[in-house]
């Protein structure tokens, strides 16, 4: 069973959390506990900011713009960041923020832009993913945010790739066998899951990915990326844990 409460609101916050300690929130957070989920003074959330792990805290001022929070107590101490890494060519705006939010409730410690032969979207906005992954850290009961790197093209990202990952690679041309399996029996080690554009890999990158890869089929039918990124994570989730 899950260990924290789903009914609690969660709020992330930058500032450092520990017994006593007091956190004044931005004014856009302010915003959002006094005007939109209507906070009282001497109500109670929980704060997490990535590193301390989770703390009950109570809101002791009163004002609109004004919204501060004393800590009491940890309610759970921060877990080790997760390993898995979901790597994928950009998508543009909602379908991108929607791959993003998954990946993140899906378990993913670091998420790798690629930009590949057919990636579509040339300009990213890091910043907009970072909150996409905090909002769906705040909603799933999230400790540990994950790495969002800096977009790099595929050949530089595959010969950064530590030795003792394990590349996941989902490919639709690859034969329809059975993904679990393959999984269960691919080598220990942390994972890197790839997904390509709309318009799949060219061959030049096939024979770039393929070598070192444990090649998967999610099936006989051709995926949106974005869904594409759900059956993979969620494959990678049942075979090895995490």
């Amino acid at each position: 069973m899950p260990d924290h409460d789903f009914r609690a609101q969660r709020l992330y916050v930058d500032a450092e959390l520990g017994p006593d300690a007091s956190v004044l929130l931005a004014p856009e957070q302010a915003h959002y506990v006094a005007n939109v989920i209507r906070l009282a003074v001497g109500q109670d959330l929980l704060l997490f900011n990535g590193r301390d792990g989770e703390w009950r805290a109570t809101r002791v001022a009163g004002g609109k713009r004004d919204v501060r929070f004393e800590v009491s107590a940890q309610v759970r101490p921060q877990p080790e960041a997760p390993t898995l890494e979901y790597a994928f060519a950009p998508l543009k705006h909602a379908r991108l923020d929607y791959m993003v939010q998954k990946a993140v409730e899906m378990g993913a410690g670091v998420l790798s832009p690629v930009i590949t032969r057919y990636t579509q979207v040339s300009r990213i906005n890091l910043d907009r993913m970072a909150a996409n992954a905090v909002e769906a850290a705040e909603q799933c009961g999230i400790l540990s945010l994950p790495h969002v790197a800096e977009p790099r093209p595929l050949a530089q990202w595959l010969d950064a790739l530590p030795a003792e990952r394990v590349l996941v690679f989902c490919d639709e041309a690859a034969a329809d066998h059975d993904p679990i399996h393959a999984l269960r029996t691919a080598p220990s080690g942390p994972v890197s899951v790839l997904i390509g554009p709309e318009g799949g890999f060219s061959p030049d990158e096939r024979a770039l990915i393929a070598p070192r890869a444990v090649t998967l089929s999610l099936g006989p039918r051709i995926l949106r990326a974005d869904t594409a990124a759900v059956a993979a994570l969620a494959l990678v989730g049942a075979a090895r844990g995490g």
